[in-house]
């Protein structure tokens, strides 16, 4: 350190090696940087976490400007770098206070710069900080004290950002779109697999990011952060997402869909990436590493931040005008690529706590070789989007979602008939069998859809899609988009009928009297009989069926999707 940095030394610089900051040490630290450089550093608060702390954020700028309407007239690139989401991976949180720092004290890498403003969140997950012990992450090394995962709600917010059942995440939507930057880095510590590598990155995937702007993401910033990280000394790869159980078999792209933090970036045609250091490298090199991959990104960034606006502009554009959207992807296991990997080898030997061989990595057979890699992703079967969706005004947690997210909505001012509108009915949904991060999640979800006359009502609101925001709201209200809110469970009651029993005793002859009315009924029932033999012994069932399916006894709500399309 310099001595202008010794009048500022970060708790991890002031340790010995392996301590990380406290949330009251990283928040004091930043405090006296912008009592001190007002010129350079804006800090404020931005809300409030489940437990009662405030969330802080912070903004650096080569000139002094911080005021956010003027750098958006301005047109002024914007990078954002997220930190703490996981405290137990702390790297990012001392990475960031160092080169804040470094921006306050020397001018020339202030005005490196140039336009671009550094917009930060030093601890996000305040609540899981201030939760601190020192083995939560297992088989870590280091530091000697850590934050925990959960946040007060034991929530982990890298699952919470589309839901946002957590007070942090809504304040995070509200701020990422207030700032709507142009890369984040969003800073992680991985386990898994043991490899030479202290750096791996994921990126937002670049086939689901999409057209002009995941290309250039692709053929040009990840080969230039790849190659300026090598020759910075800390050589990284793709994050290593097993096949099978060893790098040995080949890697693939890690789907990040949007409760990610990439995937989230990916809805508002951010480039993001979240870095992922090694937990089975010293803890300084984990930072080191992460302060370099920092560096890297902010400075490809400065150099190419116009190219990446009018890109950005492209994409959304392209989004107002699509017809056809694909909400799922998986990935392309047809066109492998070849990836050059330094690992180690694997031994397995037998296990001293059961019949079983164990799997350990022999550093001392390292390896260096090409190894298959699984960087493409396929869209699934793309949906056919409305001209815009109808969110009636009852389901209000889904309204502010959208809200907070920047998609602009229409109330209505009258009563009003639409014609034609695309109604889905829920055919067949299937739930997890326990609770996925506070909610019972819907994997497998099947629809039908059909057109019919809706009936709206003043205070309902329009969501049209020739808008910026086209792109959240597709892939939220569309309901069999991979993390929509209809798979978050927001509409979880017209899953269940309200009036669900009937008297056997009395129901026999309204049954036999339905089938003489409704010759449709009578068909489905005839067809049931003979896939479902065995169920006519059981009058429970045969009732079901017929309450169910019948239209004398219809509920027009239950398994009816409440969003609607409007063609």
């Amino acid at each position: 350190m310099t001595a202008t940095h010794f009048a500022h030394p970060t708790p991890f610089e002031r340790g010995n090696g392996n301590q990380t900051a406290t949330w009251a040490e990283c928040i004091a630290f930043y405090a006296r940087l912008a009592e001190q450089f007002p010129s350079v550093l804006r800090w404020w608060q931005i809300g409030v976490a489940d437990g009662g702390l405030p969330i802080h954020a912070g903004l650096v700028t080569a000139d002094g400007v911080f005021d956010r309407h003027t750098l958006r007239e301005q047109r002024r690139p914007v990078f954002f770098n997220n930190n703490g989401i996981h405290p137990g991976e702390p790297e990012g949180i001392d990475a960031c206070m160092a080169l804040v720092r470094d921006f306050c004290v020397e001018p020339a890498r202030r005005a490196a710069l140039g336009r671009t403003v550094f917009l930060f969140i030093p601890v996000y997950n305040v609540d899981g900080c201030v939760n601190r012990q020192s083995t939560s992450r297992v088989n870590q090394l280091g530091p000697e004290s850590f934050g925990f995962r959960g946040n007060a709600r034991h929530l982990d917010l890298n699952r919470d950002f589309v839901k946002c059942d957590s007070l942090a995440a809504q304040a995070f939507n509200r701020f990422f779109t207030d700032w709507d930057p142009d890369v984040m880095v969003d800073t992680h510590t991985s386990n898994g697999a043991d490899y030479a590598y202290t750096m791996t990155l994921i990126p937002t995937q670049p086939d689901k990011l999409g057209g002009g702007l995941g290309e250039f993401l692709r053929e040009q910033m990840l080969p230039a952060i790849y190659g300026d990280m090598e020759r910075r000394g800390w050589p990284t790869c793709p994050y290593v997402n097993l096949l099978k159980e060893t790098p040995d078999d080949g890697i693939e792209d890690f789907l990040d869909v949007p409760r990610f933090s990439t995937g989230y970036a990916a809805l508002h045609h951010t480039i993001g990436f979240m870095p992922e250091t090694h937990m089975l490298k010293p803890f300084a090199d984990r930072l080191a590493a992460t302060r370099t991959l920092v560096e890297v990104v902010l400075a490809f960034s400065v150099a190419h931040g116009e190219r990446i606006q009018a890109l950005r502009r492209d994409a959304r554009e392209d989004a107002r005008r699509r017809t056809q959207w694909p909400v799922r992807w998986r990935n392309d296991h047809d066109r492998p690529a070849r990836l050059r990997f330094r690992g180690y080898a694997a031994v397995r030997t037998p296990s001293r706590l059961g019949n079983y061989e164990r799997l350990a990595y022999d550093r001392n057979q390292p390896w260096e070789k090409d190894i298959l890699h699984y960087d493409r992703c396929l869209a699934e079967p793309a949906v056919t989007v409305p001209k815009a969706y109808l969110v009636p005004q009852a389901w209000r947690e889904v309204i502010e979602r959208l809200e907070w997210n920047g998609v602009a909505l229409q109330r209505l001012d009258a009563d009003r008939v639409f014609d034609a509108a695309r109604v889905y009915r829920v055919v067949e949904v299937g739930t997890r069998p326990a609770a996925y991060e506070g909610r019972m999640f819907h994997d497998r979800v099947e629809f039908s859809t059909h057109a019919e006359s809706i009936q709206a009502r003043a205070g309902d609101v329009l969501v049209p899609l020739d808008q910026p925001g086209a792109r959240y709201a597709v892939e939220t209200l569309e309901p069999e988009a991979h993390d929509s809110f209809f798979r978050w469970g927001f509409f979880n009651s017209v899953l269940e009928r309200k009036q669900a029993s009937v008297s056997a005793y009395a129901f026999e002859d309204t049954a036999l009297q339905m089938l003489e009315d409704e010759p449709a009924l009578r068909q489905q029932f005839e067809e049931w009989k003979a896939a479902h033999p065995e169920q006519l012994s059981s009058q429970e069932a045969v009732h079901w069926f017929l309450f169910t399916h019948g239209r004398r006894h219809a509920e027009p709500e239950w398994r009816r999707y409440p969003v609607v399309g409007l063609m």
